[in-house]
């Protein structure tokens, strides 16, 4: 592959940050789609739509808002600021907008999944002793496997192509902050347009090979299950 070393340093945090963000949104995501799968009482759709508004908002709008939770005027910014956390900017704030626009996939898609299993499975498993943890990795997780990981790849391939909330927060500054996303944006602008198609070509294949997989695993564990 005929990369610049800049072109690595963006393909290498793209996927670091990309993993690390799937790997940061996981519990917090089965929990939110687990509670969601089986709450019924007032304030779901409230709940439902805000996890679903990074889907349907502009990426730049959210990365305003991120841009603005972190300020150094606003009250975490200043306690971040008094611990010497920076934030925006560097590579912590492209894990943030990443994480933030890929959760709502990942919630989606689990969500569904624990909504297909049986609860009176879950409940058999909890008449035999089985604690609700236990349950829940022994029985809804098993059954629910498939749509989670549906939505563990959807999460990082978003993460992975993510732009507008990035360059929000992160800024475009090559070794640092700049993604393979960001990267293409940048040889565009400078009008090297065979260096953005090679890069673009290169986020097509990491997407592809990411879903593929998936799609791959599902299908053999599938056969297993049958046989």
């Amino acid at each position: 592959m005929n990369l610049t070393p800049s072109e690595w340093q963006a393909l290498e945090l793209s996927l670091g940050v990309a993993l690390l963000a799937t790997l940061v949104i996981l519990p917090p995501g089965l929990l939110a789609a687990y509670l969601l799968a089986r709450y019924r009482g007032p304030g779901k759709g409230l709940v439902e739509t805000l996890l679903s508004l990074p889907l349907v908002l502009p990426p730049t709008a959210i990365g305003i808002f991120l841009l603005e939770l972190l300020a150094r005027r606003s009250p975490l910014g200043r306690w971040l600021d008094a611990r010497g956390i920076d934030v925006l900017f560097t590579w912590k704030a492209v894990l943030l907008a990443t994480s933030v626009i890929a959760f709502p996939l990942l919630v989606r898609s689990a969500r569904a999944a624990f909504e297909d299993v049986d609860p009176r499975l879950v409940g058999i498993a909890r008449s035999l002793g089985v604690s609700p943890l236990s349950a829940f990795f022994r029985v809804t997780l098993p059954l629910a496997w498939r749509g989670v990981l549906a939505g563990v790849v959807l999460a990082f391939a978003r993460a992975l192509g993510e732009f507008g909330a990035t360059i929000m927060v992160a800024g475009n500054i090559p070794g640092r902050t700049q993604t393979l996303a960001l990267a293409i944006f940048h040889e565009n602008q400078l009008g090297h347009d065979d260096r953005a198609q090679v890069l673009a070509g290169v986020t097509v294949a990491l997407a592809f090979a990411a879903l593929w997989t998936a799609e791959a695993v599902s299908r053999r564990r599938a056969r297993r299950v049958e046989t």
